[in-house]
């Protein structure tokens, strides 16, 4: 009897599609400035709005899903997954919201989550509380918690307003849950992922691989993300995606 059993699971390895075992890998991506670089900063962390609207239609035409972190649990459930995410709450992130208004059709929505400094919120060449609230309304936008002041968090003792005051003062404004924080400079150790349970669902680092569940310990607290550069040309902005240059 075991034989049997032996050779009919010998069977279905060989006949079965690959893709029956395979682990999905989804990307989870990490964009800065969305804007022409006019010598301020690090280049590196802007993508040009051209360069950022063709990579938003390779995601369109290649069957790409464009996921916030509302709806994590859809991972298993659709095609070609990806979460967008940007860093700061930059002004010039409206050139998100404008590609995705331009290139949004009845098939295909694109969304993107904006980890946003809460006491940043309304300086110079950053979003507005009136723009928060707009983006959020839209449906395209999520936004959560970048902490109040963009610590270290490794490196503070007090962590209840950049955690719980950053994500009050953010809700308060757009009127929709925050549960999810991407930790500055993606520094994280066992306290500041103990921390970030009492307020939040998800932590999100820049470890640069895909996301795949491992069934790890504290696994929504280590998310993964590979940044997007000014220097990402489409050719590898499609091998990020398709998985192909992250096994």
């Amino acid at each position: 009897m075991n034989k049997i059993i032996g050779l009919f699971i010998c069977v279905l390895l060989i006949f079965l599609p690959q893709h029956v075992f395979a682990v999905k890998k989804v990307p989870i991506l990490v964009y800065h400035s969305i804007d022409e670089y006019r010598g301020h900063g690090s280049k590196e962390l802007y993508v040009t709005p051209a360069n950022f609207e063709e990579q938003m239609k390779y995601l369109r035409d290649h069957g790409f899903t464009l996921l916030t972190f509302e709806r994590w649990n859809d991972i298993d459930h659709v095609r070609k997954p990806i979460f967008l995410t940007f860093d700061d709450g930059y002004k010039n992130n409206l050139h998100v919201f404008s590609a995705f208004q331009k290139l949004q059709t009845q098939n295909f929505k694109p969304t993107g989550t904006f980890f946003i400094i809460s006491d940043f919120i309304g300086k110079s060449n950053r979003l507005s509380a009136s723009d928060l609230k707009k983006l959020a309304d839209s449906g395209l936008i999520s936004i959560q918690s970048h902490t109040a002041t963009h610590p270290d968090l490794t490196k503070i003792a007090d962590y209840q307003n950049e955690l719980a005051g950053s994500k009050e003062k953010i809700q308060n404004i757009t009127g929709k849950k925050v549960f999810a924080l991407s930790y500055p400079y993606g520094s994280y150790n066992t306290k500041v992922i103990d921390e970030t349970k009492k307020y939040y669902q998800f932590g999100i680092t820049t470890i640069p691989e895909l996301f795949s569940h491992r069934n790890v310990r504290d696994e929504s607290y280590l998310l993964p993300r590979i940044y997007i550069k000014y220097s990402t040309t489409l050719e590898e902005f499609a091998e990020i995606v398709e998985g192909t240059r992250y096994r």
